[in-house]
C-alpha cells in the first residue's frame, strides 16, 4: 500500500450491507472512498449503486452505497486524499440491512412477543479476527468459529432496535494482565486490540433493565471444547483462562416463560413427622463439544 492511499479488507457473511461514508476530518477537500471485491471474490457479490454514479467510488461524507454478498467474502476499502498531501482519515460504517418479517395480525400479546424478537435480531456484532480485519455478523452468527477458527483480537457491539431502559455492557480479557482487561464498555465501543497480536483470552456480557431478554452465547478457545452460556450476565472463557479466543458467537433471546404447574393434593400428615426437601437449581451454563 502506498503513502497516497490507505486500504482495508473487510470480511462479510452472506447478507445485504451498507457502506457508509460517514465523515471527513478535512471537509473541504475530504478523500474520496472506493469499495471493491477482493482479488477471486468478484463472484461473491455485487455492489449496487445510485444510478447516477458511473463507479464504486464515494467522493463526499453522506454518501453511501449496497453491497450484496451472495457467499461470504471480502471486501475492500481504499480511502485516497482528494489532493497530493491531503487527508486520508475518513469514517466508513458497514452496517448489515436486516430483511425483516412479512406482516402478520397479532393479538395485543402477541404484539409484544414480536416486538422483542424484532429488537434481538437487530444486534450486530464485529471482531476484529487476526489475518482478516474486521468481521460484522448479526445475532447468532459465527465470528471465525467451528468452521474457521481463528484468533479474535477484539469485539464491539451495537443495538439499534434495543428496547428503552434495556442497559448492556461487555468487556474483553487478555492474557498477564494486559492494558484494558476486563474494563466494561458500553453498546457501541470497541474492546479490544488491532494489530497487536494480543489475543483475548476470556469476554464477559452484561444486560440490565430487563426482565424478559438475556444474552445466549457460545465461544471455542484454542484446545478446548466449545463453551455455551444463557443469561443476564456470561461469562466466557476456555479451562485455564489463558486460551486464545477463536471464535464467538452472541445473540439474545427472550427469556423462556416459566410453566406453572399446580402442586398435586397430598393428604396432610400429622404434626412433627413432615420432611424438608431442598431442590437446587443447575447453572445455567454448558458445554458442548463440536
Amino acid at each position: 500500500m502506498s503513502d497516497a492511499e490507505r486500504q482495508k479488507v473487510v470480511s462479510l457473511d452472506r447478507g445485504l450491507f451498507f457502506v457508509n461514508y460517514r465523515s471527513a476530518e478535512d471537509s473541504l477537500s475530504p478523500p474520496h472512498v472506493t469499495v471493491t471485491p477482493a482479488d477471486g471474490h468478484e463472484k461473491r457479490m455485487e455492489i449496487i449503486l445510485h444510478p447516477d454514479a458511473t463507479g464504486p467510488t464515494l467522493w463526499e461524507p453522506n454518501s453511501g452505497l449496497v453491497v450484496r454478498v451472495n457467499t461470504p467474502g471480502t471486501l475492500q476499502v481504499q480511502v485516497q486524499p482528494m489532493r497530493v498531501g491531503g487527508s486520508q482519515a475518513a469514517v466508513v460504517r458497514i452496517e448489515p440491512i436486516q430483511s425483516g418479517r412479512a406482516n402478520v395480525v397479532a393479538t395485543q400479546s402477541e404484539s409484544r412477543g414480536l416486538h422483542a424478537n424484532a429488537a434481538t435480531e437487530g444486534l450486530k456484532v464485529l471482531g476484529h479476527v487476526a489475518g482478516r480485519g474486521d468481521v460484522i455478523v448479526g445475532a447468532n452468527a459465527w465470528i471465525a468459529g467451528p468452521a474457521a477458527p481463528s484468533r479474535v483480537e477484539g469485539v464491539a457491539l451495537e443495538w439499534p432496535e434495543k428496547p428503552a431502559g434495556v442497559d448492556v455492557r461487555y468487556a474483553v480479557q487478555f492474557a498477564n494482565g494486559q492494558a484494558g482487561s476486563g474494563r466494561m464498555v458500553p453498546l457501541g465501543a470497541y474492546a479490544g486490540t488491532r494489530g497487536r497480536a494480543l489475543p483475548i483470552t476470556g469476554m464477559v456480557l452484561e444486560m440490565s433493565g430487563t426482565d424478559e431478554l438475556e444474552f445466549v452465547a457460545e465461544a471455542g478457545f484454542l484446545n478446548a471444547p466449545t463453551l455455551r452460556a444463557v443469561g443476564k450476565r456470561v461469562v466466557l472463557s476456555g479451562p485455564t483462562n489463558r486460551e486464545p479466543l477463536v471464535g464467538i458467537r452472541i445473540g439474545i433471546e427472550r427469556v423462556a416463560a416459566a410453566e406453572h404447574v399446580a402442586p398435586p393434593v397430598r393428604p396432610r400428615k400429622p404434626a412433627g413427622s413432615g420432611r424438608v426437601r431442598v431442590f437446587r437449581s443447575r447453572a445455567r451454563q454448558e458445554s458442548s463439544v463440536t
